[in-house]
């Protein structure tokens, strides 16, 4: 389903002058009314009236998250404080976090787009949706409350944790959608099978999942243990929050970005060069109506590549891969590259093993080695009275890796439930190289 058929399905020429429009503005606004972005033009040899194309985009600097933090709290606003109705901010230590603002157009904007993201999912008003993303300075869940408003669905606005509890509502109120990460899903489940309770029997037909990478292997996984179409939500706070870009249930090929609002470039992480459509890199986006927080060439260092081939369901809006990883957090291992989400695709196709996992990097002289933790299954732990069937696992998961992923790393198989659930993003790797 299509919530704003004007503007979802604009040939991609009209599509593009829109852009070019709304790019021309921003770009004026964010030059006259904030002090950082004058003095980054100016220094970069760049004036607002040089863009005439798309294309001329560029030649303007990028803006990082460092730039944020050095401009905490609001040096980055472009509208003043009696225009703003809502703040947000990541987590971090006074001077370190970053600061969002939003005025009531923007909140606007953000609600339509969420609810966008929902008719994509194909629900309507006569959904009841469970938001499990985390209240308060996150912006995934008032995000989420506001499109599931806007849509003119019910929401229940349970935030994260206190899982007994959203397993109990879960269970009374019969919500036919939930929303949260992909690792919290997993551990719902786990925690609701222990209880009892069959998870494929809720009311829950469709989940959307975001906020961390997660593969496509567990989205089989978390379809199998609610019985419902798992789809896949980005975004990110610094650029609106959630909303951003959604799959459509018609193909479930990518993301849909919504380019009407945002226009999306995807670069090589350490030369900044732009690449080519359909080229693997680091997308960047520039924000093309917001007034609070407009943001020009933004670095996500998130990792993904742009698909420009027509969609089935009609939307003309270019589609985004899942996020592969960061390329922030890309782990190299003796000079290749691999990031988390391709490790848990490799152990999700193991028979006997969880996906609940970490990853353990150090250094033994100069050299990085990495160790892979994963769970077993209850069952292979209850039987594995031989040693030799760990040892044929640890083997099979070692080989795995190295040949599909060209890393050698140590494996450790742990007890079921020994690795740290989430309640919100998983925090897989654990690098031992910075202590």
């Amino acid at each position: 389903m299509i919530y704003n058929e004007e503007y979802e399905t604009l040939p991609r020429e009209a599509l593009e002058a829109l852009q070019l429009k709304r790019l021309k503005q921003v770009v004026q606004r964010v030059y006259h009314n904030v002090g950082y972005y004058k003095k980054s033009f100016d220094q970069a040899g760049v004036k607002p009236d040089d863009i005439k194309t798309l294309d001329d985009l560029k030649r303007f600097p990028f803006t990082t998250k460092q730039d944020l933090r050095d401009n905490y709290p609001f040096g980055m606003f472009a509208a003043p404080m009696s225009s703003i109705v809502r703040l947000h901010a990541s987590s971090g230590t006074t001077g370190s976090s970053t600061v969002v603002a939003y005025t009531k157009h923007d909140i606007d904007s953000w609600a339509e787009l969420v609810a966008r993201c929902f008719a994509a999912a194909d629900l309507t008003k006569g959904d009841i949706i469970h938001n499990a993303y985390g209240y308060g300075l996150f912006t995934g869940g008032l995000g989420i409350h506001y499109g599931a408003e806007k849509l003119g669905a019910s929401v229940i606005p349970m935030s994260g944790g206190n899982t007994k509890w959203q397993l109990m509502i879960l269970q009374d109120f019969g919500p036919t959608a939930i929303c949260c990460t992909p690792s919290y899903a997993l551990n719902l489940a786990e925690q609701g099978r222990a209880m009892g309770i069959d998870m494929r029997s809720l009311k829950l037909r469709v989940g959307i999942f975001g906020a961390e990478p997660w593969s496509e292997q567990m989205r089989r996984q978390i379809e199998d243990a609610f019985a419902i179409k798992a789809m896949n939500i980005y975004g990110l706070s610094e650029i609106m929050g959630p909303g951003v870009s959604m799959e459509c249930s018609d193909a479930q090929e990518g993301m849909h970005v919504f380019e009407d609002y945002f226009l999306v470039e995807t670069i090589n992480p350490q030369t900044g060069d732009v690449l080519p459509l359909g080229e693997q890199g680091e997308l960047v986006f520039t924000t093309l109506t917001k007034e609070a927080f407009p943001l020009i060439r933004y670095r996500t260092r998130d990792m993904s590549r742009i698909n420009t081939i027509p969609c089935r369901c009609g939307r003309t809006f270019h589609r985004m891969d899942r996020v592969m990883g960061r390329s922030d957090d890309m782990l190299i291992i003796r000079g290749v590259n691999v990031y988390p989400s391709q490790i848990e695709a490799v152990l999700i196709n193991i028979e006997g093993l969880e996906p609940h996992y970490q990853l353990i990097v150090e250094r033994a002289g100069t050299l990085d080695t990495l160790e892979v933790q994963v769970e077993v299954t209850e069952k292979l732990f209850a039987n594995a009275g031989e040693v030799k069937v760990l040892q044929k696992l640890e083997q099979q998961l070692i080989r795995d890796m190295k040949e599909f992923l060209g890393i050698t790393a140590k494996v450790k198989l742990v007890e079921p439930k020994t690795i740290a659930r989430s309640e919100g993003k998983a925090s897989r790797v654990i690098d031992k190289r910075k202590i």
